[in-house]
């Protein structure tokens, strides 16, 4: 640990893959109580063992990337708990602990599943304030603060064994750019993915293709795309990124509901149905759309299940 074969040795060969589902929905489909700052992070502190049977049932559903529950994961996080930063440290390499033991049972039961993928989650820095910033982008650090947030976690993932990072949900250009910087500090592969304001903007405003332009400077950056989004407007904002880049895209959205960050309730989402005739009604019948437009790498995000993945395994 990590795995052998790199995502980037995947992707130039051709391979197309299925990434695993929402974890933080899924815990709390399973029982666990997540109306806290921390989310999905508390698990690691109070069910770690749930955490792994998650993972498992992803591999089980056909995922071939799992990605950490180090989303939320962070030492000021874990600080406003009484936990301090060697602890936190630890429960994040914990994280990737559970994703590898997942992984080892599976291709134990499965051998001809391999091989399987950790990608450690490195979630914004709106993530911890926890009140959906990571939707708006309307924080400002500088570079330097934004590394210095970062790089402790990154440091105990690399550590840990991740086989890439999963710089995901991001909002903004400069966070990215910060995170650009740690990618090519600690020489790990990297995907990054992004919230969006419309088709062709990120969060904070910043076009699609100015993103692209950026990530693709940096050659550990191996997939770039959007996560935790509508839909809707996956489509719209692959065939934006795919006008400027050439890097394998990735598409990993929501179920298909609308999330109310101040409210933290889940409604149903517009009706789908576009202009082209090719809006999905799901995220499993997205699968083949977006692969047409270029998605190398497609999952769930919050509120998908092992099911949903089950059902983008069959159009992979």
């Amino acid at each position: 640990m990590p795995s052998k074969i790199t995502l980037s040795r995947m992707l130039d060969v051709g391979s197309k893959l299925t990434l695993d589902g929402a974890l933080a929905t899924e815990l709390e489909a399973r029982g666990c109580n997540l109306e806290d700052p921390l989310w999905s992070a508390k698990v690691l502190l109070e069910q770690p063992q749930l955490i792994k049977q998650v993972h498992r049932d992803y591999f089980g559903a056909g995922a071939k990337v799992a990605i950490t529950a180090s989303y939320q994961a962070t030492p000021r996080g874990f600080r406003q708990r009484g936990v301090c930063e060697g602890e936190a440290l630890e429960l994040v390499a914990l994280s990737v602990r559970l994703a590898d033991d997942a992984r080892r049972e599976y291709l134990a039961e499965n051998p001809e599943a391999g091989p399987l993928l950790i990608a450690g989650s490195v979630g914004p820095y709106g993530a911890y304030l926890a009140d959906g910033s990571e939707y708006r982008g309307d924080y400002t650090l500088s570079r330097i603060e934004f590394m210095e947030f970062h790089r402790p976690r990154i440091a105990a993932l690399v550590e840990a064994g991740v086989d890439l990072l999963a710089c995901e949900t991001l909002p903004s250009v400069s966070e990215a750019k910060a995170l650009l910087a740690l990618v090519e500090e600690f020489n790990v592969e990297a995907w990054f993915s992004f919230t969006l304001r419309d088709g062709e903007h990120i969060s904070d405003g910043t076009t699609l293709a100015d993103v692209a332009r950026l990530c693709a400077t940096q050659p550990r950056v191996v997939a770039i795309g959007v996560n935790c989004v509508p839909l809707e407007l996956v489509s719209p904002s692959l065939r934006a990124l795919r006008k400027v880049t050439s890097i394998p895209l990735i598409a990993y959205p929501n179920s298909g509901e609308s999330y109310d960050a101040l409210t933290k309730t889940w409604t149903p989402g517009p009706a789908v149905g576009g202009a082209d005739g090719k809006q999905p009604a799901s995220i499993a019948e997205g699968a083949g759309i977006w692969q047409e437009l270029g998605a190398r790498l497609i999952g769930g995000c919050c509120r998908t299940t092992p099911q949903d993945i089950a059902g983008i395994g069959r159009y992979m």
